[in-house]
């Protein structure tokens, strides 16, 4: 069965302490598990793609506006990727596809369902951050497009503790995921 690694959103603006819309410590504490996983699935020769928050300065019209600080702004030090996944990133950008989105799931508006139907991927497996915004809101869409999901709940976190928990169990009771770690 063919499967893609998805790292949703593990951004600067996102993990770190600096950031504008950050997780902090949970999203920093799943950095070596998101590493680790991106390291296997380019050995396995398997898809990886970075689905990454994308939003313009001063857009009055995004949904977003009303419900969060100024984030992920184009050409910002904000949007780059977060600690060692930046420079594996850096070091496999021929193998690794980022993907710019500008909404919570990384199916709305992309290309992401044409990269996965091209190569014939099954299995969606999800990393990144937030658990309970865009790790949630894409598993929604890929259940709803027929992909088995895979959640490694050693990989993704939330500013929200509640709703990162509220996710978890909501992946597997309604939405059939495999919610595992990945050790």
């Amino acid at each position: 069965m063919k499967k893609v690694l998805l790292v949703i959103d593990y951004t600067v603006d996102f993990v770190s302490d600096e950031g504008a819309l950050t997780c902090g410590k949970p999203g920093q504490e799943i950095e070596n598990t998101i590493v680790s996983l991106t390291k296997k699935f380019l050995e396995e020769n398997e898809l990886v793609v970075l689905p990454v928050d994308l939003h313009e300065r001063n857009d009055l019209f995004h949904p977003e506006t009303k419900l969060f600080p100024a984030h992920n702004i184009r050409g910002t030090k904000g949007r780059e990727l977060y600690g060692k996944l930046n420079k594996l990133y850096e070091d496999n950008k021929e193998k690794i596809i980022w993907l710019d989105k500008t909404r919570y799931s990384s199916f709305a508006g992309t290309n992401l369902q044409q990269l996965l139907s091209e190569r014939k991927v099954e299995e969606i497996h999800l990393v990144g951050v937030c658990t309970d915004i865009c790790i949630l809101h894409t598993a929604v869409d890929a259940y709803n497009l027929g992909y088995e999901i895979v959640v490694y709940k050693d990989a993704v976190a939330s500013f929200n503790s509640a709703g990162h928990e509220w996710a978890l169990g909501h992946f597997t009771s309604s939405l059939g995921a495999k919610v595992i770690k990945n050790n």
